[in-house]
């Protein structure tokens, strides 16, 4: 065997003998896993697992991130940052999500379709306009998007939570009106 195919073959068994990490799944990290970084640190829980993506919570945050973030392990799951770094990130990208709820502001539904702009801001919510319908949000609903803010949920949800609030507010109306008694009793 000349020296070349020696090496070749040296190198496929050494290849073939180290541990491979097989990438995360949603099937592989499991809820109550504790996820720590390279050098052992805890940095936080699996709260919960949604397909592509797992959310942690950490000392300070809960943070939703790729799955492909994360390798599991026997031991526990492994994330490239440590807990402090992480919590950096989030820092740092709630205080820019913070300065880009303006108004003038686009906001978009879950699915990237634009719900309004932000018509008004204080520190607890936003004001959308949805159609004719002002809508009012908490703050913390409202992130950077792809294509500017985005909100959590659909437009048809909001309009289902719109709708709903209307019919019961409707209902308490009527039932405070047929409560009064009349003049002339």
């Amino acid at each position: 065997m000349n020296l070349r195919k020696f090496l070749a073959a040296s190198a496929l068994s050494a290849a073939l003998l180290l541990p491979i990490a097989s990438p995360a799944s949603a099937q592989t990290i499991q809820v109550g896993a504790t996820v720590k970084d390279p050098q052992g640190g805890e940095v936080g829980t699996v709260t919960s697992v949604d397909g592509e993506f797992v959310v942690i919570q950490t000392d300070r945050h809960s943070a939703r991130l790729p799955v492909t973030s994360f390798t599991p392990t026997e031991e526990a799951i492994l994330f490239g940052l440590t807990r402090d770094q992480l919590n950096t990130q989030l820092d740092q990208a709630i205080a820019q999500a913070q300065q880009a709820i303006t108004v003038g502001a686009m906001v978009h539904d879950r699915d990237g379709t634009p719900i309004g702009a932000i018509e008004s801001a204080d520190a607890e919510a936003v004001t959308v306009k949805l159609g004719e319908q002002p809508i009012r949000l908490p703050r913390s609903a409202v992130a950077p998007g792809q294509n500017g803010l985005r909100i959590g949920a659909t437009i048809a949800e909001l309009q289902a939570q719109i709708a709903a609030a209307s019919a019961s507010a409707n209902a308490e109306t009527e039932t405070d009106d047929s409560t009064t008694p009349s003049e002339g009793n």
